[in-house]
């Protein structure tokens, strides 16, 4: 139980969110560790962002929603599912909350889980087919369904992968 109660924020754990029947698709999706806009300056961004919601209100996407702390966050349930990287919500704020473009967007990454269908020998790649980055391939395998593979170096973590799996396999994985 220890090692559950790490993870779980205080709050959530109050709300009995360590069952997986209480969590929210967005909790289930990208885990309990919050997923800030694309370069947001993670070390000074609750200090200098002024919850403005400019960022949320010309996101592309739909995607940034106002958090429970006010703050713009990342739901990749929400709009279109994914991040285009449009860079809208860079432009159109004044604070110094976000990094430079050239630089990674953000560290997270995605997993596929067990209850993936191709690990259950049925043929499915619709992760293969929305992901624009090609990092999530499909290596053959004899008798059985091709098992998928995420190459970690090509995976911008966009979130396209997440919303098309009809398994809810594919899971946000934080680089801590």
């Amino acid at each position: 139980m220890t090692d559950l109660t790490s993870t779980l924020p205080r709050r959530q754990f109050l709300r009995g969110q360590f069952l997986k029947t209480l969590q929210t698709e967005q909790v289930k999706q990208q885990g309990f560790q919050v997923i800030r806009p694309p370069w947001a300056d993670l070390a000074n961004f609750s200090q200098k962002c002024t919850a403005c919601s400019r960022c949320i209100d010309v996101c592309e996407m739909h995607i940034l929603v106002k958090g429970e702390s006010g703050y713009p966050e990342v739901d990749f349930t929400q709009g279109r599912k994914e991040c285009s990287f449009c860079q809208a919500c860079v432009n159109v704020c004044e604070e110094a909350v976000f990094r430079p473009t050239t630089e990674s967007p953000w560290e997270h990454k995605v997993a596929i889980q067990e209850n993936c269908l191709a690990k259950k020998n049925v043929e499915c790649r619709s992760c293969q087919d929305s992901c624009e980055g090609r990092a999530i391939r499909f290596h053959r395998q004899l008798g059985k369904s091709p098992m998928p593979e995420v190459n970690l170096n090509s995976c911008n973590g966009c979130g396209a992968c997440i919303s098309v799996c009809p398994t809810h396999a594919i899971v946000v994985m934080h680089n801590e």
